[in-house]
């Protein structure tokens, strides 16, 4: 499918309308992607995130999205969206199935036409990979058909070729 596509590339560097951040609740920066996203977006991202309502310190549930202005970076909005913890979670493909579907979601809501995903769940959560770009394909596959442009960019080699094994094995079914 060509609405959907696989890179090897920094995230933070992406210049479709909405960047995915795979946020923690408190949605204030972190590691990984999220602590990248935030150091490129600058000082405006962080105030952004202060903004969005907050109930005891959480700003955006497991398996949910929050969208912001992206400060520095090249895109228009961050998506922020929290996958589950796998060895914690109570049904942890529900919920990265619901994060992966409420940013898509929130992009479209939003007027966007192009959005960037990172492999949400995949670093300190723990989330099985192969599982994971599954899920990640499924779910965008309606959105991307309906004519968004959907990008997963990856950090390294091994994650690019498990996104793009599931691509092309759940795009040809």
């Amino acid at each position: 499918m060509s609405n959907i596509s696989i890179v090897k590339d920094d995230i933070t560097s992406a210049s479709q309308d909405a960047i995915v951040n795979a946020a923690n609740p408190k949605m204030l920066g972190g590691g990984g992607v999220d602590g990248a996203i935030h150091r490129a977006a600058g000082p405006k991202l962080l105030e952004s995130c202060k903004k969005v309502k907050s109930i005891d310190g959480v700003r955006c549930p497991f398996g949910e999205a929050r969208i912001t202005l992206s400060g520095d970076l090249h895109s228009k909005y961050v998506i922020h969206t929290v996958g589950p913890i796998y060895r914690q979670a109570q049904n942890p493909e529900a919920t990265l199935t619901s994060a992966y579907s409420n940013a898509l979601q929130l992009a479209v809501d939003n007027g966007c036409q192009s959005i960037a995903f990172p492999a949400i769940s995949c670093g300190a959560y723990g989330y099985p990979l192969e599982e994971a770009a599954r899920i990640a394909i499924c779910t965008a596959l309606p959105f991307a058909a309906d004519g968004l442009e959907v990008v997963f960019y990856m950090f390294d080699d091994k994650l690019t070729q498990i996104w793009k094994d599931a691509l092309s094995r759940y795009v040809l079914t």
